[in-house]
């Protein structure tokens, strides 16, 4: 399928969703939102596809929302149905039956990190920047950066970017845990394509019931979230890939999952 802001190719089992707005910086568009929205689910339903790597640019992965959208939203109403659509591609990105990982080089700022909170992983290349900067223009984040950063990297740490609204780099990203992994610059959508190459030689259906347990437990009091866990392990050790990979270690061999 051919997208106006977004290229889409496959490497191996990775399908690689890259942002292509140059000129805005890869700002965030609605249409930009709905195309990522598709793209995602092409790749959830391609079984040759193990894992979504969204990407950008060299030098920004996004700079945010689109602002001259923004400016058309000025009612409560307008900011309800703009909101919507925010959370309806951060959701499609969360609740992906498969990893989705995002590869950042360069500024990732506001909207655009909040897309990136909604990855599974982030990988990033040194010399990027990450900022919300909603407290500059008077707003307030609304597409998960109130919800999802203070979840990832504690509410003081949330806080401190949010009320500042100023960059922090990538090793101090590092360092309070809002990227999984620091690259040399230029090499996270390396990283994260050898990350997608481990990701094949894993059974799919695992992939997919981890991804719904942790992200639907953490919401959970512990008690509820073990329950979630014992009826998806349960679950999963009645499939067929169960019975190659316990049989395939004790033979002392490569497992092949055939994702049923």
């Amino acid at each position: 399928m051919t997208y106006s802001t977004l290229r889409t190719e496959c490497s191996g089992a990775a399908c690689i969703i890259t942002l292509n707005r140059p000129e805005k910086r890869n700002a965030v568009s609605i249409r930009m939102m709905d195309e990522i929205i598709s793209a995602a689910k092409q790749a959830e339903g391609d079984p040759s596809v193990r894992a979504v790597i969204l990407t950008g640019t060299d030098s920004f992965f996004s700079a945010g929302a689109d602002l001259n959208e923004v400016l058309q939203v000025k009612t409560p109403v307008e900011g309800l149905a703009y909101f919507e659509r925010w959370h309806r591609l951060n959701s499609t990105l969360e609740d992906l039956g498969k990893p989705v990982i995002a590869a950042i080089e360069g500024f990732c700022m506001t909207g655009g990190l909040e897309l990136a909170l909604a990855c599974d992983l982030r990988v990033a290349g040194e010399g990027s920047k990450f900022a919300i900067t909603s407290s500059k223009i008077g707003t307030v984040a609304g597409a998960g950066g109130t919800q999802r950063l203070p979840r990832l990297v504690g509410s003081a740490n949330a806080l401190d970017m949010l009320f500042s609204a100023d960059p922090i780099d990538a090793s101090e990203a590092y360092r309070i845990g809002l990227i999984n992994r620091l690259v040399p610059k230029g090499q996270a959508l390396a990283e994260c394509k050898r990350m997608v190459r481990v990701y094949e030689q894993r059974a799919p259906l695992s992939l997919k019931l981890i991804k719904r347990a942790v992200h639907t437990g953490v919401k959970m009091d512990l008690a509820s979230a073990l329950e979630l866990e014992t009826s998806i392990v349960t679950l999963i050790y009645g499939t067929e890939d169960k019975q190659e990979g316990v049989s395939a270690f004790l033979e002392k061999r490569d497992p092949k999952f055939q994702g049923r």
